[in-house]
């Protein structure tokens, strides 16, 4: 599970709290991937964590600053493809 999300304010947007704490992702792996403008991460990783405390959270998914965003392609295509993720 990939979660790809705006970083507001140095929190997760809103509507990602609703979702997380609506839906249970017990035993799923939640990569989260993020833009910012300036923060990165911030605490997003660890909320994450305390919204599905029985998912695995990977530590280190994406940031990309708001200022990198045009010229992130290569970096997203390649961080996407060494998370050798399954296909259906």
């Amino acid at each position: 599970m990939r979660f790809y999300y705006p970083n507001w304010n140095a929190d997760l947007p809103m509507p990602l709290y609703t979702f997380l704490e609506e839906y249970d992702f017990s035993g799923k792996t939640i990569i989260p991937f993020t833009t910012h403008g300036g923060s990165g991460f911030s605490r997003t990783v660890q909320t994450i964590s305390d919204l599905q405390p029985d998912a695995t959270v990977i530590t280190d998914g994406l940031s990309i600053s708001r200022n990198s965003v045009a010229e992130a392609e290569d970096e997203v295509v390649n961080w996407v493809n060494g998370l050798n993720l399954a296909t259906e």
